[in-house]
């Protein structure tokens, strides 16, 4: 499915107010993430956040890592607000993180369930390559093709997920893969209204342009309530934490 950033912008900029509260994977996630970034290393002068957001990631990682300078990048401006209740002092990237520039080398790059988003992952790849210094660090949570896998069957929506070896194939040039991890995590919801809520308020309906009528909503929720009767919503996350080589 092609992605379109305008989409993606509007949609989590629409849904910046709820997302804390329903993010409940993209949480866990991020604490992992910076949980097993600190076994390897927690010293960085040059820190480079990707997708920020509402600062989930931002405040996971200024709590438990030593920096010297913070610059923090998302497609939204609004991104910045969150980011100052959390931390003091930061330098603000707004713009695709595929075309940023930083002019200092980043010691560290980090991401949370974002990279999903990117169509051409072997472009970021080399772009992150070229902002980091030696031995920096890249460390990031995306998703794998299992990923929502109720909505895929039965509406065949989905991104364009990567798996986890197809991750390392492309990772493993020009860096040194230090630790991986995938994971499922399941959510329950009471009705099929609150899962289409719980998805809108941490911007997945950026998976369609399309506007559902009613009686699409309502065929919708009865069909995924006699499919799948707990109503479950899979996460399937990824984590890949990986050293910039000579």
């Amino acid at each position: 499915m092609p992605i379109n950033p305008k989409i993606i912008k509007n949609q989590f900029e629409k849904s910046m107010e709820k997302y804390n509260d329903n993010a409940v994977v993209q949480k866990i996630t991020a604490e992992k993430l910076v949980q097993n970034l600190i076994k390897i290393r927690n010293d960085f002068d040059n820190v480079l956040e990707l997708g920020s957001g509402t600062g989930l990631l931002t405040n996971e990682l200024t709590k438990h890592i030593n920096y010297k300078k913070y610059y923090a990048n998302d497609l939204i401006e609004k991104s910045k607000t969150y980011l100052s209740e959390i931390i003091p002092e930061f330098t603000f990237i707004c713009g695709n993180a595929q075309k940023i520039t930083p002019l200092q080398k980043m010691d560290l790059i980090a991401s949370n369930a974002m990279f999903q988003w990117f169509s051409n992952l072997e472009k970021l790849h080399t772009h992150l390559l070229n902002i980091l210094q030696k031995d920096g660090i890249l460390a990031f949570s995306t998703f794998s093709p299992d990923n929502y896998r109720e909505i895929k069957e039965l509406c065949g929506l989905s991104l364009e997920y990567r798996t986890l070896k197809e991750l390392k194939d492309i990772f493993s040039t020009g860096f040194e893969i230090l630790y991986t991890e995938e994971f499922e995590h399941t959510i329950e919801f009471s009705n099929p209204l609150k899962l289409l809520a719980h998805m809108k308020n941490t911007g997945v309906n950026s998976l369609t342009m399309k506007h559902w009528t009613f009686k699409e909503v309502k065929e919708f929720c009865e069909k995924y309530q006699k499919t799948y009767p707990h109503l479950p919503l899979t996460y399937a996350p990824i984590i890949l934490i990986c050293r910039k080589a000579g």
